[in-house]
């Protein structure tokens, strides 16, 4: 089975829940709401700049699923 390196967030916004998935590999991070409709994608980023998000994430209290996780089954 292959590594999968992707990060999956989810927080509480205006009473509608986000979720966030974070690639350091492919330099992408999408955003998506209660509905799994795409609010925001960004491709292109470098590792640093993916790393510097996922940092701001954590200190702003956004909660990061577990690795064993497969996105979006735990809702």
């Amino acid at each position: 089975m292959a590594k999968k390196y992707a990060k999956i967030w989810i927080w509480m916004q205006n009473n509608r829940l986000l979720k966030a998935v974070s690639n350091q590999n492919s330099g992408t991070l999408t955003i998506y709401d209660e509905s799994d409709k795409v609010l925001l994608r960004r491709t292109g980023l470098t590792r640093q700049q993916v790393k510097r998000i996922e940092l701001i994430f954590s200190n702003n209290c956004i909660k990061r699923v577990g690795d064993h996780r497969e996105p979006f089954t735990y809702l």
